[in-house]
């Protein structure tokens, strides 16, 4: 079991900019952010494979960019342009870890003004 701390969260106005960071325990494989605000679903915000092949959710798409370091176990959201929707507690994991619900505190994102 590989364990994640986020970090970089924090209050922001909309049109600002965050670099969110996960630190992982051990080696990483694919991994995505996810986020979930109040009263919401989880949901999937980027995807970034071990070689580094990126997926986004239409709602991110060119304002969110998923990069990684696997030297320092290590992955990164560089979120821009952010919206009053964008608000919500970010987390990081892998597809395993998400089916048996290990998640760790996840980071908090708020955008307002």
């Amino acid at each position: 079991q590989v364990q994640f701390v986020e970090s970089g969260g924090g209050l922001v106005q909309p049109g600002g900019s965050l670099r969110l960071s996960c630190a992982a325990s051990g080696s990483i494989y694919d991994m995505g952010w996810y986020r979930q605000a109040p009263g919401k679903q989880r949901e999937l915000v980027a995807s970034i494979t071990r070689g580094g092949s990126t997926n986004y959710a239409d709602s991110v798409k060119g304002r969110f960019i998923i990069s990684r370091d696997n030297d320092k176990n290590t992955v990164y959201l560089q979120m821009n342009s952010l919206k009053p929707e964008d608000t919500a507690v970010y987390y990081c994991n892998t597809e395993i870890q998400r089916i048996l619900s290990y998640w760790g505190q996840g980071t908090q994102v708020t955008v307002s003004s």
